[in-house]
């Protein structure tokens, strides 16, 4: 939507979808993949989901933003912290994510799997290679 709706359904789930890092969007202009919401039988709004490498990216902005430096700056138990709230948000399930996590985090991809396996010894964790 190139300005938002004067409707309260729209007022109500634009923090959520600003969040998400989603798009509002007409539901005139909606693709297949996008979710049209209705509101009382209407067809009120249209969301587009993020890529999943792009919600990685924002999840890892506020992890940063909440701890207050660059998630390289954490102290190791902050970091094992961090690595477990990513992969309960499934960002191991991205391609790519450790490396990801792991730059964003300053050490290395066997780290960020030291970390996972010491939440979860008993768990394999898997690579995702282009």
């Amino acid at each position: 939507m190139t300005e938002p709706r004067d409707h309260p359904f729209v007022t109500a789930v634009k923090p959520l979808v600003d969040a998400m890092g989603g798009e509002l969007m007409d539901p005139a202009g909606a693709e297949p993949d996008d979710i049209v919401l209705s509101w009382e039988g209407e067809d009120v709004l249209a969301v587009r989901l993020p890529q999943l490498a792009d919600s990685l990216d924002r999840i890892l902005a506020a992890l940063e933003r909440r701890h207050g430096v660059p998630l390289a700056q954490l102290d190791r138990r902050t970091k094992q912290d961090v690595v477990r709230i990513l992969e309960a948000r499934g960002a191991f399930s991205v391609r790519h994510g450790v490396e990801t996590v792991a730059g964003a985090l300053g050490v290395s991809r066997f780290t960020v799997y030291n970390y996972l396996n010491r939440e979860n010894p008993n768990k394999t964790h898997k690579t995702h290679k282009a």
